[in-house]
């Protein structure tokens, strides 16, 4: 009668981790884009950004130092995570960061949700992952169709001009090919044997390389620390505990606990998330057209992704882009 007893307390427990574990994901990850647009109304943009993953990795490298089963990375994962740690933090997340100066929350959350097309088409060119089937291109042709919706059917804001919404739109474009390029890397790269070290390592690479962009662009000398806003100050501060900490360690524990598909969802769940916050909260507007696109979009990622996962177990050189750690960059691209 105990032992009943017990594994019914077991399997609720289990459920409940993996509820809020999702929930983390699902919501944690999705909410990080509209905190990016807070964060960097009074914070410089790639000091905001570099102080944000500086301060999560050391948390994150000192969490795996005290814990149980260590090993001490070797000089190949530190090469490993500077050049990981640029391309997805510096590049992937310093893209999103500064092009959220030029377009809303929602509309960088959307384009971010085309990565997985620069993951296959990539993987396929370079990587040597095999040709994409014909669901797979299926896929690929109606999510840039979704993408040209998106941009083509975008409004322009009070106080921007549709050139700053391009250049937004073309800094989001590279910051996913470098997001892809860098995980595509990562999943070949040595790597530390704790999945909570190596994220903290690439969180303090990538953190060290946006503190030296912002300090050459000058960023330190116009920092006023006295004009730095509440939501500001309470933006940043989520991002380091819930965008990257919080959100991450989840995410680790769902890769051990669930399947590949299911944790593939948050590709295109995220998304969603961000356009509901970023309407409700911040007064986004959406046009009709953006979200025909935006359901594109999303639908595109579902197929492409579950194909992927799929395939996974055939013995095929494939990438399969529901097992590379995307914050997020353990993170996504914003978080």
């Amino acid at each position: 009668m105990s032992e009943n007893l017990a594994a019914k307390s077991d399997q609720k427990r289990s459920l409940v981790t993996l509820v809020l574990a999702f929930a983390a994901v699902y919501i944690i990850w999705g909410s990080t884009y509209l905190a990016i647009k807070y964060a960097i109304e009074t914070l410089p943009t790639f000091l905001m950004a570099g102080l944000r993953f500086t301060i999560a990795g050391l948390i994150l490298c000192a969490w795996a130092r005290l814990s149980s089963g260590y090993e001490k990375p070797k000089l190949a994962h530190w090469r490993t995570s500077l050049i990981v740690g640029t391309l997805l933090l510096a590049v992937g997340n310093g893209g999103v960061v500064l092009a959220e100066h030029y377009i809303s929350s929602s509309l960088a959350a959307l384009l971010v949700a085309t990565m997985p097309f620069w993951m296959v088409l990539l993987g396929w060119l370079f990587m040597g992952s095999g040709r994409p089937n014909l669901k797979v291109v299926a896929g690929l042709m109606v999510g840039f169709l979704g993408v040209w919706l998106l941009i083509a059917g975008r409004e322009v804001a009070a106080g921007q001009s549709t050139d700053g919404q391009l250049l937004g739109i073309v800094l989001i474009m590279i910051a996913t090919l470098g997001w892809s390029i860098g995980s595509l890397y990562g999943t070949r790269a040595p790597a530390a044997a704790s999945p909570i070290m190596a994220a903290g390592m690439q969180m303090l690479s990538g953190g060290f390389v946006l503190l030296i962009i912002g300090t050459i662009v000058g960023e330190w000398g116009t920092f006023d620390l006295a004009a730095v806003s509440f939501n500001s100050w309470a933006a940043f501060i989520y991002l380091i505990v819930f965008g990257a900490v919080v959100a991450y360690t989840a995410y680790s524990w769902l890769l051990k606990n669930v399947s590949p598909a299911a944790i593939s969802t948050y590709a295109y769940v995220n998304p969603a998330i961000a356009v509901v916050l970023g309407w409700a909260i911040a007064g986004e507007s959406l046009t009709s057209q953006m979200l025909l696109g935006a359901a594109i979009i999303v639908a595109s990622v579902a197929l492409i992704t579950m194909n992927k996962t799929q395939k996974a177990e055939k013995p095929v050189r494939e990438i399969d882009i529901s097992k590379v750690p995307q914050e997020r960059p353990g993170f996504s691209t914003s978080g």
